[in-house]
């Protein structure tokens, strides 16, 4: 099983090159943030899927959320809730 830390306080994120942040919601044990540009990147704790990469794999780093690209949905606004990720698109 991964090792995810659980930080009780902020904490400074890489984020890819050129990303600018324009919404972020967390979860319980999870993260999820918007650019501008619309992508969705996620990261914690996944056992239940909430990071959206379809599996249950949980990921200290950012991630963006593929699925979402391929389909070609521009994410407008997430909120994270206990166990769940809820997307505008």
């Amino acid at each position: 099983a991964a090792f995810i830390s659980i930080q009780a306080f902020p904490a400074l994120l890489d984020l890819p090159q050129d990303l600018e942040v324009s919404a972020v919601s967390c979860g319980s044990r999870h993260t999820a943030v918007v650019t501008r540009g619309g992508e969705l990147y996620t990261w914690g704790w996944g056992k239940y899927g909430q990071l959206g990469h379809g599996n249950n794999t949980s990921s200290d780093q950012a991630r963006r959320v593929e699925h979402l690209v391929a389909e070609g949905l521009r994410v407008e606004e997430v909120v994270c809730g206990p166990w769940t990720t809820y997307v505008r698109v």
